[in-house]
């Protein structure tokens, strides 16, 4: 039996998820990608996973690079988002105009998002068409105490207290 991949895609509409920028550089070439598959593995070691499609620029400098960085979107981020995954064209340079730091790895982190998360590869594993990446975490910094950007049903989502 095999499983209607719209109905799968359906299915996972009920799911709300956080919005995150998954973000590497190698020998000089930096690109990002917009995750929502994005969480937290263990503590001792701290690690990360992230889902990444396979046969993306992302994916290429993540793996080249042995390293890769976490952006957690604040819900005032929402063109962030959207540039980072590729809405506004797969040609343009994703961090055109905006200001990035690095921590230890040197995979550049959004300023202005809610917190960073700095990753070495601890195991990739290849899919058919994406592959887990999962990061040790080596350094992190929470910043401003804002709400995160959420995503739920195929639009973004504010949170209500």
């Amino acid at each position: 039996m095999t499983l209607d991949p719209d109905a799968f895609r359906q299915s996972m509409r009920n799911w709300t998820t956080g919005i995150a920028i998954f973000a590497a550089e190698h020998a000089g070439n930096r690109h990002g990608m917009t995750v929502s598959s994005f969480t937290s593995v263990s503590l001792t070691p701290p690690l990360v996973l992230a889902s990444i499609q396979k046969y993306t620029r992302t994916y290429e400098v993540a793996d080249l690079s042995g390293a890769f960085s976490i952006t957690i979107l604040a819900d005032n981020q929402q063109e962030l988002s959207d540039r980072f995954a590729g809405r506004y064209g797969e040609e343009e340079d994703r961090f055109a105009g905006l200001e990035t730091e690095v921590l230890l790895t040197g995979s550049p982190l959004i300023v202005g998002g809610m917190a960073y998360i700095d990753c070495k590869i601890y195991s990739k594993i290849d899919l058919e068409t994406h592959a887990l990446f999962i990061g040790e975490v080596v350094a992190v910094r929470d910043l401003a105490p804002l709400n995160p950007l959420v995503y739920f049903d195929r639009a973004y989502r504010k949170l209500q207290e």
